[in-house]
C-alpha cells in the first residue's frame, strides 16, 4: 500500500503522524511510505532519518494527498486537507467531529472513509489510541494550569505545592480516568491539596487506594462539583464520552461562587468542552478570562511536548497502520469490531452512532455502510 505522512498544518502543531522508526517497520513490511519534507524539523527528526528509514520525502502535501491510498495524521484535517480527500481514500488521524460540524460535513462530502484514533476502543473497554495523548494532556494540565496561577500570567498568585506554614493551592479534577489520574499524580507529586469528583465508584475507589488518605475522593453531583469549585484554586476539567460532546459540568452561573482568578483547564475541549464558558485556545494565546476566571482551553495541549507526543503516538499506531495496510477494510473491520468503532465516516456515511448523535445526522451502521452498493451512498 502507499502511505502518506504530510505535515501538520494546525496553528502550532509541531507533532508527525508517524516517526521514522514507524515508517522503517512499514516499508519493511512492503508497503511504500511518502513524507512531506519538514514534517518533523521542529522535533529533530530530519528528512534524512525518513530517507534513512526508507520513506520517500515529497516536496509539498498535495502530491500525498493525490497519490497516497492511507493518510496518517495526527489532528483532525483542515478545511484544504479535508478538500483534497477523495473516493476509496482512507484517512486515519484525531477527528473530534462531535464538536465540528463543518469538518464532519467536508469529510461526508470527500467519499473517503475516515478513522478516528480516539474513537477505537479496545476488550476491556479502553481508548487505546486516545490514552497515549490522555496521560500527556493530564500531565500537562497541571503544569500549565500551575504556570498561570502565577499572577504575572493572570492567575491568583498561589503556589501549587505551598511552603512550611503556608497551605497548598487546592486543586479540582473533575472526572477520574486516563486523563483525571495523570492529573492527579501530577498535582499530588507537586504537593498540592488535590480532590476528584466521578461517577464511577469502582474508579474512585481505585485512586483511592493507589493515593490513600493523601487523595480526596467524591461522587460527582452537580452540588459535588460547585461545593467543590468554590475551594479550588486550579480545576482540570477531563471527562469524556467516547464520540459525544462533552457535558458542561461548570456553568456560566457557577463562575461567580469561585474565588477570583482561579484557573480553569478544560482538557475536554475538543469535544466541545467541559465547562459552558470554554472556546478553543492556542499555544500562541492560550488563556482569556470570563467573569474574573482563567479559562485555558488550548485545543491541542500534547502539541506543547511535539516530540514525546509523536513517539508515543506512533507505538500506538502503528499496528493498526500495519493492519489496515495488509488487509482489505471490510475484512480488517468484520474481524475486530473494537477497530470498527473507530470509523466515523465511510464514502459518505456517518458510521459512528455518538458522533451521528452530536450532529444531529442519521447513523448508518458500519455493518451496514461496508456492504452498501455506491448508489445508496451519500456523494
Amino acid at each position: 500500500m502507499l502511505i502518506g505522512v504530510p505535515k501538520e498544518i494546525k496553528a502550532q502543531e509541531f507533532r508527525v503522524g508517524m516517526t521514522p522508526a514507524g515508517v522503517r517497520e512499514l516499508v519493511e513490511a512492503g508497503h511504500h511510505v511518502l513524507v512531506e519534507s519538514g514534517c518533523g524539523e521542529a522535533i529533530g527528526l530530519s528528512d534524512e532519518l525518513y530517507r534513512a528509514a526508507g520513506g520517500s520525502v515529497v516536496d509539498t502535501a498535495q502530491e500525498i494527498f493525490a497519490t497516497a491510498d492511507l493518510i496518517v495524521k495526527v489532528k483532525e484535517p483542515q478545511e484544504s486537507e479535508c478538500q483534497q480527500l477523495r473516493p476509496g481514500q482512507l484517512l486515519f488521524t484525531y477527528l473530534h467531529l462531535a464538536a465540528d460540524p463543518r469538518q464532519a460535513d467536508l469529510l461526508v462530502q470527500s467519499g473517503a472513509t475516515c478513522i478516528a484514533y480516539e474513537t477505537i476502543t479496545s476488550s476491556h473497554g479502553g481508548l487505546p489510541l486516545l490514552a497515549p495523548m490522555s496521560l500527556i494532556a493530564g500531565r500537562l494540565s497541571v503544569q500549565a494550569g500551575a504556570h498561570h496561577m502565577e499572577i504575572h500570567q493572570g492567575g491568583n498568585g498561589t503556589l501549587l505545592g505551598g511552603v512550611p506554614g503556608v497551605p497548598p493551592g487546592k486543586v479540582l479534577v473533575i472526572g477520574g480516568g486516563v486523563v483525571g489520574n495523570s492529573a492527579v499524580r501530577v498535582a499530588m507529586g507537586m504537593g498540592a491539596d488535590v480532590t476528584v469528583v466521578d461517577r464511577s465508584v469502582p474508579r474512585l475507589t481505585a485512586l483511592d487506594e493507589q493515593y490513600g488518605g493523601r487523595l480526596k475522593t467524591v461522587y460527582s453531583t452537580a452540588e459535588a462539583i460547585d461545593q467543590c469549585a468554590r475551594e479550588a484554586d486550579l480545576i482540570v476539567g477531563a471527562v469524556l464520552i467516547p464520540g459525544a460532546s462533552a457535558p458542561k459540568l461548570v456553568t456560566r452561573d457557577m463562575l461567580s461562587g469561585l474565588k477570583p482568578r482561579t484557573v480553569l483547564v478544560d482538557v475536554a475541549i475538543d469535544q466541545g468542552g467541559c465547562f459552558a464558558t470554554s472556546r478553543p485556545t492556542t499555544h500562541a494565546d492560550p488563556t482569556y478570562v470570563v467573569d474574573d476566571i482563567v479559562h485555558y482551553c488550548v485545543a491541542n495541549m500534547p502539541g506543547a511536548v511535539a516530540r514525546t507526543a509523536t513517539m508515543a503516538l506512533t507505538h500506538a499506531t502503528l499496528p493498526y497502520v500495519l493492519r489496515l495496510a495488509a488487509e482489505p477494510l471490510a475484512e480488517v473491520m468484520s474481524a475486530d469490531p473494537h477497530f470498527a468503532a473507530g470509523i466515523n465516516v465511510h464514502e459518505g456515511l456517518i458510521t459512528h452512532e455518538a458522533v451521528a448523535a452530536a450532529l444531529a445526522r442519521e447513523c448508518v451502521p458500519i455493518a451496514q455502510a461496508l456492504s452498501a452498493p455506491p448508489q445508496l451512498r451519500s456523494a
